[in-house]
């Protein structure tokens, strides 16, 4: 407790200065920070790889993705959209004069993934964008890979310090009871949080019992169904059925955007493409940890026992927190009426299931609670269903991937990696692209403010030299509007 309430205090005492900096300064000290997990990537990838066992392949891949990471909300924040500076002249003698800008709340409790050590985790999307929107970051090491945690801490704030931020930007706490103090802390301004589901409500109940109560933005389990058109299915189905088993076993199926549920039209062929290129795939791994080793079969056995027919069992390879990849088909109604059967299962197993018509599909589809993404296979061409399932699966997904797969996350401007209830627990927000630090900062109105007192963003001036909306229209060089001048 002492070791958490010190490295948020730290935060807390840096967080004026972290929010005074300007953007081009945040995306200074996230350009170091990416550059030394470049120039540490040996070091990284075999302690990773030491406790992961991801492969050195995939580390080296992610070590890249998270410096690009970095630098893109390093670009995001120099850009400066994101305060949304707005200034409304008055139009009369009786109206004010109001501008607004989006402030940073304050330290940020981040929790990180154990399948995306490094991309997702204490240097990841959530301590890159919660630094460019101006709020300092304490991080919890995860316990599936504490010594790369410890090695990170060291290069981050190495990093940082030679860039020049204030110290307490960025800190790290351990221990299995550390995030419930970070998040029960009273300096702790917002929690960003990506793991189970369980993990996530267990959050949101803490942070609601506090005396003030603290925004959680998790990112959780998802099952992220997969949809396949008449039209598509008898053009494509060896391509489909292909491309479906590479996203569903990529990662022993330990990916956020794992395609859970796949529904294809009966009476195409596609079930028994599907099981013939999952035993040809023949995937063989580890999972991650224990825990996800036990839910893992812990979730297999619901759907047998559930009814779930067994279309392919893959054997467990010999040692360590092996699996068994499994592919199980389902009913509609198993679908519609037994939750068991729309659940995310962590790890390779997905459930099949053949819909009869438009409407038994739409009953599934009515079914199946929010998930980070969906994707539909239709024709371009001559397809009936496939604008209309694009629109439908929009109000189950925060992505809809057309004639694609879930898994692959780009990081970019218009990504939205978030979804309905209970893939997050902020629908509206994105813990991935350029839209992530706007669940760390909150909109503040001034009227009538003299301009010494104004922050730098909606001066008259505009020295940080960002894009303001003046009077409706967005310029963004510093431009005189007051009224009296």
């Amino acid at each position: 407790l002492a070791d958490v309430d010190a490295a948020v205090l730290r935060a807390a005492a840096a967080a004026r200065s972290v929010a005074e900096a300007s953007p081009a300064t945040r995306s200074s000290w996230l350009r170091a920070v990416a550059d030394a997990l470049e120039a540490h990537q040996e070091e990284l990838v075999a302690v990773a790889d030491a406790e992961t066992a991801l492969g050195a392949s995939r580390l080296e891949s992610e070590v890249a993705r998270t410096a690009a990471q970095l630098r893109h909300y390093a670009d995001v924040a120099a850009e400066g959209s994101w305060l949304g500076a707005t200034v409304d002249r008055p139009s009369g003698a009786d109206t004010p004069e109001l501008r607004r800008l989006n402030v940073p709340v304050g330290p940020v409790a981040v929790l990180g993934s154990s399948n995306f050590p490094l991309a997702f985790g204490i240097v990841g999307n959530d301590t890159g964008s919660a630094i460019a929107a101006g709020c300092p970051v304490i991080a919890k090491a995860h316990p599936a890979h504490p010594q790369l945690d410890v090695l990170l801490t060291e290069i981050a704030i190495s990093a940082l310090d030679e860039g020049g931020a204030p110290s307490g930007t960025f800190g790290v706490v351990h221990g299995l009871s550390a995030g419930q103090q970070l998040v029960m802390h009273p300096s702790t301004a917002a929690v960003a949080f990506t793991g189970s589901q369980a993990g996530g409500f267990a959050l949101c109940r803490l942070a609601a019992s506090r005396n003030v109560i603290i925004p959680v933005f998790a990112e959780m389990g998802s099952l992220n169904p997969l949809v396949v058109t008449p039209a598509a299915a008898a053009a494509r189905t060896e391509e489909i059925a292909r491309g479906f088993v590479d996203s569903l076993t990529l990662g022993m199926g330990q990916y956020c955007t794992k395609p859970g549920l796949l529904l294809v039209p009966s009476g195409h062929g596609l079930v028994a493409a599907v099981t013939s290129a999952f035993e040809a795939a023949a995937p063989a791994g580890w999972l991650l940890t224990q825990p996800i080793a036990t839910s893992y079969a812990v979730g297999v056995g619901r759907l047998l026992e559930g009814g779930g027919r067994l279309l392919a069992a893959i054997p467990a390879v010999q040692g360590g927190w092996a699996a068994s990849p499994t592919l199980v088909a389902a009913t509609p109604d198993q679908i519609v009426y037994d939750v068991a059967f729309s659940e995310e299962y962590f790890g390779p197993v997905a459930v099949v299931c053949e819909y009869g018509s438009e409407q038994e599909l739409e009953r599934v589809l009515a079914a199946l609670p929010g998930s980070l993404v969906a994707a539909v296979h239709g024709e371009l061409a001559d397809d009936p269903l496939l604008a209309a399932l694009t629109r439908r699966l929009a109000q189950l997904a925060g992505r809809v991937v057309v004639n694609g797969y879930p898994t692959g996350v780009v990081v970019g401007w218009a990504q939205q990696h978030g979804g309905p209830w209970p893939a997050t627990t902020a629908p509206a927000a994105t813990s991935v692209g350029a839209g992530a630090l706007a669940r760390f900062v909150r909109p503040v109105a001034y009227q009538n403010a003299p301009a010494d007192v104004l922050p730098p963003p909606i001066r008259d001036d505009n020295p940080w030299r960002v894009p303001q909306r003046i009077d409706g229209k967005v310029r963004r060089t510093g431009t005189r509007t007051r009224s009296a001048q």
